[in-house]
């Protein structure tokens, strides 16, 4: 297992498709997974730290595990199978250890609010692990990024 540290959410262009970008914390592959917009928003919120009025799925999950005294001990990113990322939430508690089947999105969500680091199987950053040159990072993408996050609102993700 390889330990990652959360770089951010970005959007990828052309499209506007929400991804987190995950590092190696020894290494220099990067691990971009795409996700839902509503996850999106909701691990720039705990990356920012902005405090909802009501909690959000995340915070009600971690305040939900925090009552029932188990602590999430780590997420990890365990395979890529047909184009799709699987993780594992691994928690203790009052019965022992649990392991959990989860989006990465939703694992990451979580981590973020339990400040939990993230694992990734090697085989995983093997297959979809990129070099990015952080130089080289296009200014256009930061910009529609802050553009997303300053207008996106809840009613974008109602369905």
């Amino acid at each position: 297992m390889i330990e990652l540290e959360l770089v951010g959410v970005r959007v990828e262009l052309p499209h506007n498709q929400p991804i987190v970008l995950l590092k190696e914390t020894t290494g220099e592959r990067f691990l971009p997974i795409w996700i839902g917009a509503v996850e999106a928003t909701s691990i720039a919120f705990a990356l920012q730290g902005v405090e909802t009025a009501r909690p959000m799925t995340h915070d009600l999950m971690k305040d939900l595990l925090d009552a029932l005294t188990v602590s999430v001990e780590r997420i990890v990113v365990t395979e890529l199978r047909d184009g799709t990322f699987y993780a594992e939430i691994l928690m203790a508690g009052p019965s022992g250890e649990t392991t959990v089947s989860s989006r990465p999105s939703d694992a990451i969500a979580l981590a973020v609010r339990a400040g939990i680091p993230v694992f990734a199987e090697e085989s995983v950053l093997d297959e979809a692990g990129i070099l990015i040159d952080e130089a080289d990072e296009s200014e256009t993408e930061v910009e529609k990024f802050k553009e997303f996050l300053d207008t996106v609102t809840p009613e974008d993700f109602a369905q």
